[in-house]
């Protein structure tokens, strides 16, 4: 057998990437497609296939102007390949710019260069010659993983990369054959925006001062960050979520368009990187508006035309954007109702492809009106299953993931219809008696979908089989059979005839989870045979798992009687389908039956081998039979794979993980064939289907979406037309009932969800009155979309309703009457006495109900037991943690101390044991400071001069001297006056090392745990006398509490209790008083209680039994043998027998002995009295002492707490020197870190130097090389300009000078114009390489006419003529290699000029950072010498004014005690001199003064007399004053008249308001009148703006047609205007000067009005 005979090819690909949908013509779109590339000419719609040579098709790129389509393939290494349209002939194949895959493909405009771009793990940027296929430069970029790539289609030197998070502009600059990129990095805006500031370099404070936070340090050296983690660095709180370039396309004018995921619209230009957010200035004509469809939608695409921007994105809407300037308007062009992916311009800009999300490619075209046209509709999904209608020959369904079901013609792949299901597929299969699909989807439905007429395909029945997924349909090759399988191990087989209305005929269960289901049957065969691959379920979790096979078969006469084969529930007998059982030791994934039933063929799921097994001819006895393998051969190369079996049953094909598809001869299992269709990446073919017959394929892939249509590529040999003869044959016998089936479906209506949603309601109640009945099975009738089973298990409940309704009557009446007889013994039960009553467990008759309840109560009480274990031992656990950590690890634990009158508490300082590494460092610090002091006194006794011999003591005098120096005022706390030692501190003055800050750190530290010690100390003594007074006072109170039981009266005590803060250890024991809840006891526990109770209660017992002794000594002495002085409140006198006798019959002994009984009374009532006020007096006294013991517990104890708060002063003030130097050690880091990252980056800019210090050298070498072949070329044009008449000696003069001029004259090669307007945006470009070999061939061209004998001069020879024509055409060759090389050299010169400008630019980078270097030194020495120190000062001695609540210490200045006590003492002195002067002159002139007042009183006192005597010669006797002396009581005069103004105030305010509340309701009024004459004015506002639009057109028109003739009018006009401007402004002028009299007049009034407050001179 020839392979190459049974070759496959494909016959159409469907599927899309709508992102790659682009013209390579301006007939044709292309699109990569899974394996394949796809060209669709948008007129006839007819596809052709481009397959890539070695797998799936990664980038993808297109040149329109060459016809040339670039794309990648996913192998290790990738390469790229280069194909020609329509051709498709490979140009060139690229290999070795990555190591995994492409991710980015894009032409240059020209077609002459390709740039791709790889990501993980090398991040290269390449750009080819992809003709010559070289590598001409190429970098990598790690700052972003792109996900766009094109060139600047006016500059071919120019291209962007871009992505969400970065854009960057690439420059291709060229020096003669090299190449060098050079990025720019756009900084992208905020979203609201506005560009994000930089973190700029610390700048040097000019006056050399530096405050206390020390220099300004950028925030990565804050944050500590060295390296490349430290460029670009934002924290977390101050970074904003910039815009998100989603794509971008270049405008005519270089500049890049970019449309953000925001939809922010950017225009960024290359050459500034300067970015212009364009803003939008108009609504668009659909009432929308158009900032929201804009800037609230998604930006998927644009594409630059001439009049403007196409967008498209997720509104669906595709929008032309008019730019000018930083605005833009916007106009709606079209609605896909559906977002858009992808546009594309065509190569003359005529057309626009417009890609949808849901796979629908449309060409729209701006000068066309009506909707664009639909020129492809795939289904944008993954593809679940593809098969054939029936007969296959002319149509086929695929169905997606989603539900969407598309019906595709064989002859070309066109989109005949389309139906969405709107429910998630899981498999097809099509019916070969019918022209129907059957879809299984995940919710357990499966769904009949009508194709015969193909346009318009309907749904037209619905049923549920499955709660779960249904993942097998299978159908026989005569269609009378439907076989369903899914995961819960149930068969359904169903009557596939539509006019049977697919009746369920029954169900099998085989023993697991179904893996594959297989049918076998022929033409002649009466029976159908049926294979069930199962995984078993009990045996999935073992690591050799085998499978099982379970075979059935089905004969036809089943479907005349079908309720004669199964029972009341639908279920086949086994006996009746002859189910058989075999089990295989290898893990099948799929398996089918062989061609004449008798053997199975299995693809193994643990390696790629087919399996082929014998069915053995007879089974016996139950027990499963093993199989054994037959044969074994390879399958493919990725596993798992497919099985299936050809039409004709001699065909086996393999579809699995690699993504071809073999076939093999069933007889002998050797491949014939195979085709690659998908890609083993995506996951390889997920279903395969052969036609009817046999010469058409069809495979779906996974993950691709693409649908492989596969044909035979000879199909007229006799292997082909054996299944083309078997199909034929069966299609003829089908006729008859395909037409009859047919008819039925077209009969059938359309489906409905709300018609079979009124069909459910109908079974509601039979379905509750079923769920009442059987309880066991209500979980299976909650759903309110039964299946099938569920179906029959409701008619079997009511059928056996129905047929036991009798017994179940009667059974429930005796029921009933057995319950009424057990209750009324229950009730006579009560009544009986206690031991004749029964136990009520002895009326319970359903015993072993009760036990399985009590069962699951105790299984509920033991798990929720455990659970409260779980959860007490986690809390435990936590318990003992904080436990650990809070209170175990702590030396001294932390407590308090309460007063016992005040609210005063005192806590203690908890202290964890020091750990030995805190003590070897203390250990170490002291030994460091011993060595540096006995250092420094060896250094002085060296170096410094002998003190002078003194007296002792004037040395003592000095060391008190010395010691004043080091007082608390310059060590900066009190330490010393609690507990602290800091005779071993560094003076705040020499801390300059990071060394010794960090020792003096430690040394603080250790005198604050000094301090705290000390104060614990003093802390326990006090709590130990706490303890020891309320020992005492407990003592004390139990003392009084028995006076007062002996008194019997209320006195309150006082009772101290220690809290919980005094004794924390109390929380860590719980008492049982503090349970709320009953202990639970086990068993065990409860017979321990029941025993300790009752020999308690024996010993109770026994110890009330009779002592004699005890109750003589009660009788007869009250129970004590000795009376005591305690007792005397007690004691009473015997009273006398007769006084139950009258007075009157007592005897005179009687009365006697009451009298001597009233003495003692007496006696004793006197005693009782004296001992009351004794413990009286002994309680007060008792009270008194506690209290003063208590009293002076507090005054201890705020002595104490004051003592705390000042250590705590102590503490903050030591903690404070240690922030301090903390601090400056971390400003210190900083510089260091800032320091550390300069020297790195000045490392980075040497290497950068040396490189391009070596550039320059090389490129200035080749380019005085390059100009010195220039020259010599210059210098050799030149030889053959002046050698030309030299060359021509042999001809006559005249001759040569015609010659000459003819030798000088070059011809105009002019570029082709088209007449009309080019509608390409971009306009003339600059030439490329190619541009410049078709202006050498069109000046050749034109040379060729110039060569012509026409042009030949007169008399002159034809060989000279030709020898004229050489030397001109060698002289046009030497000029234009002269104008290259001198492009060239240009070129090279430019390039090495910006070489020259970055190693400049490097140099003063360097220099810049060795200046900030330098600084950082200087102020790093700065911070070390400018200390911040900490000093103790009385308030008087700080004389700083405190501006703000901190005094500003940066101008001050720390002056000894002595100087400000000498200045203050001097101060006094002369103070006091001049009191004493002041006080004299003060006594002086107070006697001037004094005799000045008298006279001036006198004389005011004479002036006010006369007053007086004026006034009373003066004094008019008025009518009010005579009212005053005649009227007797002239106050209740007033009062009255201010009654009566009261009165007619109230009066007056009243109609005050009255008319206020008037006033409020015009105003209201008048607002609403406003309010609609506002309204009035926004309409007339909007028609005058439209008047005088449609007045400044017609002045428009007006002044175009009617200047001319209106010239004398239009001069009168323009005098009128200038008489009235003229007389407005002589108005003007008067009115001004009116109005500065009024206002000087104004002035003049108000100064008379009002006073002047102008200082008077006396």
């Amino acid at each position: 057998m020839d392979p190459s005979s049974f070759s496959l090819e494909v016959r159409w690909v469907q599927g899309i990437k709508q992102k790659h949908v682009t013209f390579i013509n301006p007939n044709t779109v292309c699109y990569p497609c899974g394996n394949f590339i796809v060209f669709t000419d948008i007129e006839t719609k007819r596809q052709s296939v481009l397959q890539c040579p070695s797998g799936s098709i990664g980038a993808f790129a297109v040149n329109m102007c060459s016809e040339v389509v670039a794309f990648s393939d996913k192998k290790l290494p990738p390469n790229i390949y280069a194909f020609t349209f329509p051709g498709l002939v490979k140009r060139s194949e690229l290999k070795g710019a990555a190591q995994l895959e492409y991710s980015l493909l894009a032409f240059s405009h020209s077609g002459h260069f390709l740039g791709s771009y790889s990501s993980v793990p090398d991040h290269l940027l390449t750009i080819w010659s992809w003709q010559e296929g070289i590598i001409l430069c190429s970098v990598s970029d790690t700052r972003s993983n792109f996900t766009s790539l094109t060139f600047n289609p006016m500059d071919w030197h120019q291209l962007c990369l871009s992505s969400e998070e970065s854009l960057t502009f690439w420059n291709i600059e060229v020096c003669d054959t090299v190449y060098h990129l050079t990025s720019t990095p756009v900084k992208l805006l905020n979203e609201d925006g506005i560009m994000a500031e930089e973190d700029g370099h610390m700048s040097a404070q000019p006056d050399g001062l530096l405050s206390y936070f020390g220099p300004q340090m950028p925030i990565p050296a804050i944050a500590g960050l060295v390296g490349d983690e430290a460029e670009g660095f934002i924290p977390k709180e101050q970074r904003k979520p910039i815009v998100k370039p989603n794509t971008h396309c270049w405008s005519s004018t270089s500049n890049l368009f970019v449309g953000c995921k925001g939809g922010q619209l950017l225009s960024v230009n290359p050459e500034t990187q300067k970015i212009t957010v364009l803003n939008l200035t108009e609504p668009s004509t659909t009432g929308e508006s158009p900032r929201t469809a804009l800037y609230e939608k998604n930006i998927k695409t644009m594409a630059v035309y001439k009049d403007g921007l196409y967008i498209g994105g997720n509104d669906g809407i595709l929008w032309l954007c008019s730019t000018k300037g930083s605005e833009f308007k916007m106009k709606e062009c079209w609605n896909a109702k559906e977002p858009i992916e992808n546009i594309s311009f065509s190569p003359d800009y005529k057309a626009l492809s417009i890609a949808t999300q849901k796979g629908s490619v449309y060409i729209y075209s701006y000068k066309q009106s009506g909707e664009p046209m639909q020129i492809l509709s795939t289904c944008n999904d993954e593809l679940t299953a593809a098969d054939f209608l029936t007969s296959g020959n002319k149509y086929c369904l695929s169905v997606g993931r989603s539900g969407g079901v598309q019906l595709w013609s064989l002859q070309d792949g066109a989109n005949i219809s389309s139906l969405n299901l709107d429910v998630q597929a899981t498999c097809m299969a099509c019916c070969p008696s019918s022209h129907y699909a059957v879809i299984g989807s995940s919710n357990g439905h499966i769904f009949f979908v009508d194709a015969v007429k193909v346009k318009a395909p309907r749904i037209i029945a619905r049923k549920r089989l499955y709660h779960v997924p249904v993942l097998h349909l299978y159908f026989d090759q005569k269609g009378k059979v439907l076989v369903t399988g899914a995961g819960d191990g149930h068969i359904f087989i169903l009557d596939a005839r539509p006019s049977s209305s697919f009746q369920v005929l029954g169900y099998t269960v085989v023993g697991g989870d179904i893996l594959s289901l297989s049918l076998l049957s022929s033409v002649d065969s009466p029976q159908i045979k049926a294979l069930a691959l199962v995984c078993p379920k009990e045996e999935k979790g073992e690591e050799e798992e085998g499978t099982q096979l379970e075979l059935f078969s089905l004969a036809l006469k089943i479907f005349q009687s079908p309720n004669e084969y199964i029972d009341q529930r639908g279920m086949f007998k086994d006996s009746v389908i002859h189910k058989h059982q075999y089990k295989v030791e290898q893990p099948l994934f799929s398996a089918v039956l062989g061609s004449n039933g008798n053997s199975v063929f299995g693809y193994c799921s643990d390696s790629p081998c087919i399996y082929k097994f014998a069915l053995p001819k007879e089974t016996s006895g139950d027990k499963m039979k093993v199989l054994p393998v037959e044969k074994k051969v390879c399958g493919s190369q990725l596993g798992p794979g497919y099985l299936c079996l050809s039409p004709h049953h001699k065909w086996l094909s393999v579809s699995a993980g690699d993504g071809i598809l073999y076939l093999q001869d069933s007889s002998n299992l050797e491949n014939f064939a195979q085709a690659s269709c998908h890609s083993h990446r995506t996951g390889g073919i997920g279903s395969m289907a052969f036609s009817l017959d046999g010469h058409t394929l069809i495979t779906t892939g996974v993950g691709d979406g693409t649908a492989v249509c596969l044909t035979w590529r000879h199909p007229g040999n006799n292997f082909v037309n054996s299944a083309f003869e078997y199909g034929r044959t069966l299609s003829i016998s089908l006729q008859d009932t395909i037409f009859m089936e047919d008819e039925a479906l077209r009969k059938m209506s359309l489906w409905s969800p709300d018609a079979e949603t009124l069909h459910a309601g109908k079974e509601e109640e039979d379905r509750l009155r079923v769920e009442m009945i059987e309880q066991d099975h209500s979980s299976q009738m909650l759903s309110a979309d039964p299946t099938w089973l569920d179906h029959k298990f409701t008619e079997a409940i009511k059928e056996e309703e129905k047929k036991y309704s009798d017994q179940k009557k009667s059974l429930k009446n005796g029921i009933k009457e057995l319950r009424q007889k057990i209750q009324a013994m229950m009730r006579e039960n009560e009544s009986l006495p206690d031991i004749e009553k029964l136990d009520q467990q002895e009326f319970n008759l359903d015993t072993e109900e009760q036990e399985r309840l009590r069962a699951e109560s105790e299984q509920e009480v033991e798990r929720v037991r455990r659970e409260i274990e779980l959860e007490n031992l986690s809390k435990q656990y936590l318990r003992e943690v904080i436990k650990k950590e809070c209170w175990d690890s702590m030396s001294i634990k932390g407590h308090s101390v309460m007063s016992f009158h005040t609210a005063h508490e005192v806590t203690n300082y908890p202290l964890k044991e020091r750990a030995a590494k805190e003590l070897e460092d203390i250990a170490r610090v002291l030994n460091v400071k011993k060595m540096e002091s006995v250092d420094l006194k060896i250094r002085k006794e060296i170096v410094e001069v002998p003190a002078k011999i003194g007296t002792e003591e004037e040395e003592e005098m000095e060391e008190e001297t010395e010691r004043s120096r080091d007082t608390t005022s310059l060590i900066g706390s009190l330490s010393d006056q609690h507990g602290g030692n800091t005779s071993n501190l560094y003076s705040q003055l020499e801390l300059h090392s990071r060394e010794e800050k960090i020792n003096q750190i430690i040394l603080l530290q250790d005198i604050i745990y000094n301090v705290k010690t000390s104060f614990n100390k003093e802390f326990e003594v006090v709590y130990r006398q706490k303890e020891q007074e309320v020992a005492r006072v407990n003592e004390r109170n139990q003392r009084i509490l028995e006076i007062i039981s002996e008194l019997n009266i209320q006195e309150k005590l006082i009772e101290p209790k220690f809290t919980d803060n005094e004794k924390p250890e109390r929380a860590l024991t719980v008492d049982d008083s503090e349970i709320k809840v009953e202990k639970y006891l086990t068993p065990e526990q409860k017979t321990t209680v029941e025993q300790q109770a009752k020999q308690e209660e024996e010993k109770r017992l026994a110890a009330q039994e009779d002592n004699a002794k005890q109750r003589a000594l009660n009788d007869m002495m009250g129970g004590v043998l000795e009376v005591k002085k305690e007792d005397i409140l007690r004691m009473e006198v015997a009273q006398p027998s007769f006084f139950s006798k009258a007075e009157t019959e007592w005897t005179e002994d009687e009365k006697k002995h009451f009298k001597d009984y009233d003495r003692k009374c007496k006696e004793l009532n006197e005693e009782k009295e004296k001992y009351r006020k004794i413990l009286e007096a002994e309680v007060k006294k008792i009270q008194a002492s506690i209290m003063e013991t208590t009293l002076a517990f507090d005054e201890i104890l705020s002595r104490l707490f004051e003592k705390k708060v000042k250590c705590e002063m102590v503490i903050y003030q030591e903690e404070l020197k240690i922030s301090n130097l903390l601090f400056s050690i971390l400003i210190e880091e900083e510089i260091n870190i800032r320091a550390a990252q300069q020297n790195q980056i000045m490392d980075k800019k040497r290497k950068q130097k040396n490189q391009t210090s070596d550039l320059v050298k090389t490129f200035k070498a080749a380019v005085e090389s390059f100009r010195e072949s220039y020259d010599d070329l210059v210098a050799e044009d030149k030889l053959l300009d002046r050698g030309f008449k030299k060359e021509f000696s042999d001809v006559p003069a005249h001759h040569v000078d015609q010659l000459y001029k003819l030798y000088k004259k070059r011809p105009r090669v002019q570029r082709l114009r088209t007449q009309t307007e080019s509608e390409v945006p971009f306009g003339d470009r600059p030439g490329s390489a190619k541009a410049y070999n078709d202006s050498i061939v069109q000046l050749m061209k034109a040379m060729d006419e110039f060569d012509a004998t026409e042009h030949l001069p007169e008399g002159l020879d034809l060989p000279v003529w030709e020898r004229f024509c050489l030397a001109r055409r060698s002289k046009m060759e030497y000029e234009q290699q002269v104008k290259r090389k001198a492009l060239v050299l240009a070129e090279m010169q430019e390039f090495l000029h910006k070489r020259i400008e970055e190693d400049e630019r490097t140099r003063q980078d360097i220099e810049d950072i060795m200046q900030e270097l330098n600084i950082l030194r200087n102020e790093k020495m700065k911070f070390q010498l400018d200390l911040t120190v900490q000093f103790i000062l009385k308030q008087g001695q700080v004389e700083v004014e405190n501006a703000d609540l901190i005094p500003s210490y940066t101008d001050a200045i720390l002056l000894h005690r002595s100087v400000i006590e000498d200045l203050n003492s001097n101060i006094r002195g002369l103070g006091e001199q001049k009191i004493a002067s002041m006080v004299e002159s003060k006594d002086f002139r107070k006697g001037i003064f004094q005799l000045e007042w008298e006279h001036k009183k006198i004389q005011m006192e004479m002036e006010d007399l006369k007053m007086k005597s004026r006034d009373i010669t003066m004094l008019r006797v008025t009518k009010e004053i005579q009212t005053f002396l005649n009227e007797t009581n002239y106050d209740m005069r007033i009062s009255n008249q201010m009654l009566v103004l009261e009165e007619t105030i109230n009066v007056q305010e009243k109609q005050h308001e009255k008319n206020v509340k008037q006033y409020r309701q015009a105003i209201k009024d008048l607002d609403k009148h406003i309010n609609r004459k506002k309204e009035t004015n926004t309409q007339l506002d909007m028609e005058l703006q439209d008047t005088l639009i449609s007045f400044s057109e017609r002045k428009h028109i007006y002044d175009v047609v009617g200047v001319e003739p209106n010239s004398e009018k239009n001069a009168r006009d323009r005098y009128m205007d200038i008489v009235q401007r003229r007389k407005l402004v002589d108005l003007v002028k008067a009115q001004a000067q009116e109005m500065t009299v009024l206002r000087t007049e104004l002035d003049r009034l108000r100064m008379k009005t009002f006073p002047a407050l102008v200082q008077m001179e006396y």
